[in-house]
């Protein structure tokens, strides 16, 4: 049986978490009763959007920010579904714990809530130095932004959270953290950071949600066998240069 729009709204749905944002964009974008056996998935429109929907034979479309999509571009029966907040607040640098298994942490805390909900995450993870961890994260983003290292050579514990406040940094060091890795960084947070030592990994911000892409890809595919689920070609390669890594934040 083949997969209904409707069907993949419901799904994402429940997956996403959508409830909390009623006023936000969710769900199904343009309705179609075309079935879905191609399915492509994009953080947002580009110039170059109509001839991959056409060259892949897509037959629905996932985006994460449909503002600028011209829908005269694209074939009047493609189905698109769209998920703006929900999507950022499970699947890039909040409280995820599918990040936090690829990252190797285990007993998972709440750090930080926006309106009830919870924007981060600590973790304890195998004991290793500092370098050894930006290894891994470079792995799994593709790179990151920024180090900047603290005054703890081994890393332990690590705070995963999407912002960067004073507060939030002096509750992640005093919760035990030894790293701090968020997607952008914030000036106000610099005078923490001296203070209490933690180190920073920046990843940025549209890597972050890249991940999210791709692991929201892996799930659609776990939940259905026969689809095909395709990712804009060179998705990262907007993103360019490397991190500046800093010895310290003196």
């Amino acid at each position: 049986m083949l997969l209904r729009l409707d069907e993949l709204a419901q799904f994402l749905d429940r997956f996403l978490a959508v409830h909390p944002f009623d006023s936000d964009q969710r769900g199904i974008y343009r309705p179609s009763s075309r079935p879905i056996r191609r399915l492509g998935l994009s953080l947002e429109p580009w110039s170059q959007l109509s001839t991959w929907v056409n060259r892949e034979r897509l037959d629905a479309l996932f985006l994460h920010r449909p503002w600028d999509l011209q829908l005269e571009h694209l074939p009047p029966d493609l189905g698109i579904v769209a998920y703006h907040l929900a999507f950022d607040e499970r699947l890039t640098l909040t409280f995820n714990p599918r990040l936090g298994q690829i990252l190797g942490m285990a007993s998972l805390e709440v750090l930080g809530e926006k309106a009830g909900r919870p924007i981060g995450m600590l973790g304890e993870v195998e004991l290793q130095s500092i370098d050894q961890c930006c290894q891994q994260l470079r792995a799994i983003f593709g790179n990151v932004e920024e180090v900047l290292l603290g005054t703890q050579p081994s890393v332990y514990r690590i705070a995963i959270v999407g912002a960067m406040t004073d507060s939030l940094v002096r509750q992640a060091a005093e919760r035990g953290a030894n790293l701090y890795i968020t997607g952008q960084f914030r000036k106000v947070a610099r005078q923490a950071l001296l203070e209490t030592g933690l180190s920073l990994v920046v990843v940025g911000h549209r890597r972050s949600e890249e991940w999210g892409l791709r692991a929201l890809a892996g799930v659609v595919r776990e939940r259905w066998a026969g689809l095909e689920v395709l990712l804009p070609p060179q998705e990262s390669a907007v993103l360019g240069g490397g991190a500046d890594l800093l010895p310290s934040l003196e």
